[in-house]
């Protein structure tokens, strides 16, 4: 029995949300007591990196399958949505350090909206103006998370400081990565959309291991060794990274970005849940509105899709 194409992305990214909650909270739990935030962010590439293209491998191996041409427009979109996303993972893992981890991953989650924004730019791929409102409900919920709990009232002055500048600067970084992921899968001749996935996403994380690796060695080489050290954690963040990465890139090939990456929102739900049973923390009633204000925007645009 085969499901069809919108069932399968649906469970796909409920998947790789999944998979990148757990690895969010090990991050900040490895950010927090052990290393850095550009160590944190590169141990999700190093040891998951090897891993991705060696399963690639066994895959086109076992299906018969070539290789598929990498062309120039590939190439572009391939790196320019990595580095967008290593940078908006270090941005990420630093605002852990400020802000409770339902909060941080939350003003992450702006990325839906702006998905919008960049894939209507980039690959002339937009949304209907039902669903677009629906995802313009959340910015009730992100200004509702801008302020801090200790400020009580509200100000529009109060919502600009690093907590939230960090997770919209983490939030477009992320859409712009999502919708050059997707563009990169669409410039590779080949249908098996299994194979799309995993070539993108192969080529994706060597490509930032490497350039990690070699930024690390030249500003902060400690790091590296540090990342070694951790290894008894950091390899389950490669792991988990692996299994998310592969979830969004198939989503990313099967679906509209802004799409995928409104479903993904049930990752609020699971990093509350993170948040209040894992870390301890008690998130406080403004807190608690904005991230409801923004689970009604995410199932309304459910239902419109």
């Amino acid at each position: 029995m085969s499901f069809p194409v919108f069932d399968l992305w649906v469970l796909v990214t409920f998947a790789a949300a999944t998979f990148q909650t757990l690895r969010f909270m090990l991050q900040k739990i490895l950010v927090t007591a052990t290393l850095s935030s550009t160590g944190t962010t590169f141990a999700r590439f190093f040891y998951s990196a090897p891993l991705v293209a060696f399963l690639v491998g066994v895959y086109m191996w076992y299906a018969d399958k070539s290789l598929p041409p990498l062309t120039p427009q590939f190439w572009a979109f391939a790196l320019v949505g990595g580095v967008a996303q290593v940078v908006a993972t270090i941005c990420v893992v630093t605002l852990f350090k400020s802000r409770n981890f339902i909060v941080g991953v939350t003003l992450m989650k702006t990325e839906v909206i702006l998905s919008v924004i960049v894939g209507l730019i980039l690959l002339g791929e937009g949304v209907s103006w039902p669903a677009f409102g629906a995802i313009a409900l959340g910015l009730i919920g992100v200004l509702l998370l801008s302020t801090p709990p200790e400020i009580k009232g509200w100000r529009w002055q109060d919502t600009w400081n690093r907590g939230v500048g960090l997770g919209l600067a983490s939030g477009l970084l992320f859409s712009i990565s999502a919708v050059c992921y997707r563009g990169a899968s669409l410039q590779l001749a080949v249908d098996d959309p299994l194979l799309r996935a995993g070539v993108t996403l192969a080529v994706v994380t060597g490509s930032q291991m490497l350039g990690m690796g070699l930024w690390l060695y030249w500003r902060d080489a400690a790091q590296i060794a540090a990342v070694w050290r951790a290894r008894r954690v950091a390899v389950w963040i490669g792991l988990l990274s692996m299994g998310g990465s592969y979830g969004w890139f198939l989503a990313f090939t099967l679906q509209t970005a802004a799409y995928v990456k409104a479903v993904g929102q049930v990752e609020l739900v699971l990093s509350l849940l993170a948040t209040v049973l894992f870390f301890r923390e008690i998130p406080s009633r403004r807190e608690l509105a904005g991230v409801l204000v923004l689970c009604i925007s995410i199932l309304t645009l459910v239902l419109l899709i």
